[in-house]
């Protein structure tokens, strides 16, 4: 086995077992990742929406081979601890989902999280039956790797517009019942939600942030007992929202003021001459 891996891995376990919450931003492709790296952060997570838009898709339409090759470059991207973000597994079958862990995890990746979306716009969440086994398939697989996976299990119903609090909860005690490391509900966006799921689990919980309208700051999170904290796609959002403004300023006033706020071809080159992380 790589003993830098493993080394990841076992550095990705401390973080959530230390007190306090963290910070896992989410780069979408090796240069934002190796900036990530430079500015300290201990630990990077990828963005499926993110890569998709820089693939010049939809989130979730890159498909599982795609997402491996990407794993891969941004894995080697750093020496940071990554986490993956493997969407619904690629597939429904418990099966098919204890695969895509066993795959991801030859792409130096030291975690991933598995969601209960069903892809399907009619029914958008997987039965908890069916959600569940699939979380305990994906544990399966984790536990019988040579290094210590953390397994992320995703309750997706609030980021799906269907937000059901109790239904949130129910999912994320059953998937910590079938063995998941940490509980992740994205779409949460107030501190009585949050509150509640965290009163309701005893693994560790990751919360999503960088959603319009949600003001909620690392120390309120920390305060309520959050462990980790994403940006999922919001950063890659971000990177493009101000790249359209400029190209808009261009297009309609035939001026470059945006210069004024894009960082220098120097800069930027000294961030990624930094260290790996």
């Amino acid at each position: 086995m790589d003993t830098s891996l493993a080394a990841r891995a076992l550095a990705f376990r401390q973080l959530h077992a230390d007190p306090g919450c963290f910070v896992i931003p989410n780069p979408w492709d090796v240069g934002s990742a190796r900036l990530l790296a430079g500015m300290g952060f201990k630990a990077l997570a990828s963005t499926g929406a993110g890569h998709a838009f820089s693939c010049g898709l939809t989130d979730g339409a890159v498909g599982r081979e795609g997402m491996l090759a990407h794993l891969r470059q941004m894995a080697d991207a750093t020496d940071l601890p990554l986490s993956a973000d493997l969407e619904n597994g690629f597939g429904h079958a418990p099966e098919t989902v204890a695969e895509t862990i066993r795959l991801a995890a030859t792409t130096g990746i030291v975690g991933g999280s598995i969601e209960d979306s069903s892809g399907d716009r009619d029914a958008p969440i997987l039965p908890l039956d069916l959600a569940a086994e699939r979380v305990r398939a994906a544990v399966e697989a984790a536990r019988a790797l040579p290094f210590p996976f953390t397994l992320t299990a995703r309750a997706e119903n609030h980021f799906l517009g269907q937000p059901d609090l109790a239904d949130t909860i129910r999912r994320l005690q059953a998937y910590q019942e079938a063995g998941a490391d940490v509980l992740f509900a994205p779409g949460l966006r107030t501190r009585e939600d949050i509150a509640a799921v965290l009163s309701a689990v005893d693994r560790p919980v990751n919360v999503l942030m960088g959603m319009e309208g949600v003001t909620l700051t690392v120390a309120d999170l920390a305060a309520l007992g959050v462990k980790r904290i994403s940006v999922g796609g919001s950063f890659a959002r971000a990177a493009y929202g101000a790249f359209l403004r400029a190209a808009r300023e261009v297009q309609a006033h035939g001026s470059f003021s945006y210069a004024n706020e894009a960082i220098s071809g120097r800069d930027i080159t000294r961030l990624l001459r930094s260290p790996r992380g």
